[in-house]
């Protein structure tokens, strides 16, 4: 479907010209909290640090392979945010060359007309430089394609993908130090498809018909995301560590702005280069229930598939490895001569080939016991399986497996022939319910609650300030339980409001 939205959405015309698109984090910097006064920045030089040209099939061009005007990008992201002003930098000599020739034209002009020179206002000095630049364009991180071909119809299809990476850093104008440095990343993704029929319809006659379509994403575009998100999380950082602040009265937005901030940083802690997430996915215990068939391999002819079950616990040592226990409850059947049930006790040691993916391969095999269900004639004996789990949350899994058993007793179907032990084969499917959150979920919950703390206590700071200005109430400066602060709390909010109301006139001391 989306092959033809984009097939039938050929451009045949030219186009007009059109103002740039916005992006998907423009809406962020729209977003964001009104501040409560806006930074002086200025920046000299963002520019591509890479020095790489534009690659092509025969090698690379004279053309560079990111944009050159980088700067400009930065200074209309720092524009759309509202939490800087941005000063002309760039271009420093051609602003000082102009203002130097208005006061020399005012100097002539004042001279003919006997009057004293009117005088240029004050450059706006910048308290923050905003330095780095692109560090890095890579080309084919990723590249890959399918195709087929019968009977002359064939199509096939292709894609490639870039990564630009950013830098960005605040220092201060008065001591030089960085204040906060930021790094983002973008990919560039390339598709190519194509079809083709090529067949001799009929004696001497030729049909051949091509299509395709090749989309290739606008680097300009890729480090104009990138540079706004770099720009939106500097602001975000800035508020959290108190470089700047948000006006009075979006405390609301504020916190849920650093909720979300912080998440999104969590996440992306944990996931590494091709989007790949390696963060905990499952709990430390599991309990497995599963159902499915089994099917006897041993002297007699006809085995037949029969019915089994089983529940099991795991626990998981590390990400890859954990150590489990089933009891298993299953029948065993050959036409006409066997037809009786059994219950094995099975310990193994389970290998989970990709444990943060949602999909995954694993392995195990283990020792055990099995007998008739009247506990008459118990066989140790050796399994090995391999199955494929598929995660509908950290909590649920859901497996597919196959195993062997292979039994070191030659009885196991009651009769006695050659030298080969009887096996069997087990064949199921089941679920794991996983009984400890991931440790990213606890990992979350505890940066939240650090938030809430870090909200206490600056809320705590901000009505001593208040007290202790207007000398209403006096406030105890000892340490203090969160259960008394939040008690404090809210006698100082109430003796606010009615400070506030008695005296009107003094201004808001909430």
């Amino acid at each position: 479907m989306f092959s033809c939205g984009t097939y039938f959405n050929q451009p045949v015309t030219q186009e007009r010209a059109r103002l740039g698109e916005d992006t998907r984090v423009s809406k962020l910097l729209s977003s964001l909290p009104t501040p409560q006064q806006p930074v002086v920045v200025g920046v000299y030089n963002f520019r591509d640090q890479t020095g790489q040209f534009k690659p092509t099939e025969n090698g690379s061009t004279f053309s560079t392979a990111v944009t050159q005007g980088s700067t400009a990008i930065l200074l209309k992201a720092l524009e759309d945010s509202n939490w800087f002003i941005a000063t002309e930098r760039e271009n420093l000599n051609n602003l000082l060359n102009e203002r130097q020739i208005i006061k020399s034209t005012r100097e002539e002009y004042s001279k003919l007309n006997g009057t004293a020179p009117q005088r240029l206002r004050p450059l706006l000095f910048a308290g923050i430089l905003l330095e780095g630049g692109i560090v890095s364009y890579d080309t084919n991180i990723v590249t890959g394609g399918l195709g087929a071909r019968y009977f002359g119809i064939g199509g096939s299809t292709e894609y490639r993908q870039d990564r630009v990476t950013i830098y960005l850093r605040a220092v201060s104008t008065s001591t030089g130090e960085i204040l906060k440095t930021v790094y983002v990343s973008k990919t560039i993704l390339s598709q190519s498809l194509d079809a083709s029929y090529f067949r001799f319809v009929s004696f001497q006659r030729l049909l051949e018909a091509e299509t395709g379509f090749t989309r290739n994403e606008p680097v300009q575009l890729a480090i104009t995301e990138a540079v706004e998100k770099a720009v939106h999380s500097l602001i975000v950082e800035g508020i959290s560590d108190e470089l700047w602040f948000a006006e009075e009265g979006e405390d609301e937005s504020v916190n849920q702005l650093l909720q979300e901030y912080y998440e999104e940083k969590s996440l992306s802690k944990s996931t590494k280069l091709y989007d790949r997430q390696y963060r905990d996915r499952r709990g430390k215990s599991a309990i497995n229930l599963s159902a499915g068939t089994s099917l006897i391999d041993g002297d007699l002819p006809d085995s037949k598939p029969e019915i089994f079950g089983r529940i099991g616990y795991k626990r998981y040592l590390n990400d890859y490895l954990n150590i489990n226990a089933t009891i298993n409850q299953f029948k065993l059947r050959n036409e006409g001569n066997l037809n009786e049930a059994f219950t094995s006790l099975d310990f193994n040691a389970e290998f989970t080939i990709l444990p943060y993916d949602n999909l995954t391969p694993f392995i195990y095999s283990g020792m055990g016991a099995n007998g008739r269900n009247d506990l008459d004639d118990i066989d140790l004996k050796f399994q090995y399986g391999a199955g494929l789990e598929y995660l509908v949350s950290d909590q649920i899994g859901i497996n597919l497996f196959a195993e062997h058993n292979v039994t070191f007793s030659d009885e196991l179907d009651g009769f006695v022939s050659g030298k080969r032990d009887d096996y069997y084969f087990r064949f199921g499917l089941g679920l794991n319910f996983y009984l400890s959150p991931p440790t990213y979920e606890r990992t979350q919950k505890r940066r939240l609650r650090k938030l809430e703390e870090k909200e206490l206590k600056l809320l705590r700071d901000s009505n001593r300030r208040n007290l202790k200005n207007t000398n209403k109430l006096e406030f105890e400066n000892t340490s203090i339980s969160k259960k008394q602060a939040r008690r404090k709390l809210r006698e100082l909010r109430r003796a606010n409001k009615k400070a506030k109301k008695d005296n009107p006139n003094n201004g808001d001391t909430n």
